[in-house]
């Protein structure tokens, strides 16, 4: 195995200290908001992949183990430390939140209760969704599968997409179809 470690996604090389600012105040500034909590949890286990050598890591390791499933066990939502995730993501309301770790979400994007983010078949398992930024993902949306949401696109609630939608669009249904096309 060569040298070659994963970016797990800490936007711009920003440090803990200051995403965690920015996220308390995309938060309301409500440090007992359940999305702010597991967002929260989320960096702490990127931050942690940096720490060299692995031996110094391990602590630190089975400390976002630990948070990571009292987050989930607590709150239902589901945020590996691998999914690359963007600045100013907020995570509305609580329970049932599933993100795949090989997904991508952009800046300043809005998850509601029950949204489902990941693969869409065990043979492709890095095969997850890239969403673009400033993307409002309503309630018991579930996104499937190696598709993108462009910038600015809104996915209605309990919305199946299984196809790109793109930027500024509107989609809605089971499957998801597109209702308002974006601009450009």
């Amino acid at each position: 195995m060569g040298d070659a470690r994963p970016d797990y996604g800490n936007p711009e090389g920003i440090g803990l200290r200051a995403l965690l600012a920015e996220d308390f105040r995309t938060h309301n500034r409500d440090w007992f908001a359940p999305g702010l909590r597991a967002v929260a949890v989320h960096r702490f286990g990127n931050w942690r992949m940096g720490i060299r050598p692995r031996a110094l890591r391990i602590p630190t390791s089975v400390l976002y183990r630990w948070l990571f499933r009292w987050v989930r066990s607590r709150y239902g939502i589901e945020l590996e430390f691998s999914t690359r995730l963007g600045r100013r993501v907020s995570i509305d309301h609580q329970s049932g939140i599933v993100v795949s770790g090989h997904a991508r979400i952009g800046d300043d994007c809005r998850l509601r209760q029950n949204v489902t983010i990941g693969i869409r078949t065990l043979d492709d398992p890095d095969g997850a969704p890239t969403i673009g930024n400033g993307v409002d993902i309503g309630a018991g949306a579930v996104l499937l599968g190696r598709i993108t949401i462009g910038d600015g696109a809104q996915i209605g609630a309990n919305a199946v997409v299984l196809t790109d939608v793109p930027p500024g669009s509107l989609a809605v249904g089971v499957p998801a179809r597109i209702i308002r096309r974006g601009e450009g």
